[in-house]
């Protein structure tokens, strides 16, 4: 798959874009903030308004990774990932109680950013 088609699976042009991904979604948001709680009104407007899925039952794995391009942001990721779950609940899977497996990271990038992938455990 080329980068073209692998653009136009996204959903969104502002900050926040999705798409559909194997038992899933796949999340970008592009901004990074050491304020996580504005991440939760974003993202919840993002998949009100934009972006309607369904949340399944079952068990999930999510990696998060928070890309910098300059200095090291002074958010902590244990933040982020919780303001993030919490903004996925309803929308991706009913409770954050379903997740199996939380991957984060944080490393240099391109760009500021912050990727998440939420999909069903095998």
């Amino acid at each position: 798959m080329n980068s073209r088609d692998e653009a136009e699976n996204w959903v969104g042009r502002g900050k926040v874009r999705a798409r559909e991904i194997a038992g899933g979604v796949e999340l970008a948001i592009e901004e990074i903030t050491t304020q996580a709680r504005v991440y939760k009104p974003l993202v919840y407007e993002f998949f009100r308004k934009q972006f309607p899925v369904r949340p399944r039952w079952g068990e999930f794995e999510v990696e998060l990774i928070m890309e910098y391009a300059g200095e090291v942001p002074g958010l902590d990721l244990d933040n982020l990932a919780k303001a993030l779950l919490d903004a996925l609940k309803g929308h991706v899977f009913f409770d954050d109680s379903q997740i199996a497996r939380l991957l984060c990271e944080r490393r240099q990038g391109e760009r500021d950013r912050i990727v998440v992938r939420a999909a069903k455990r095998d």
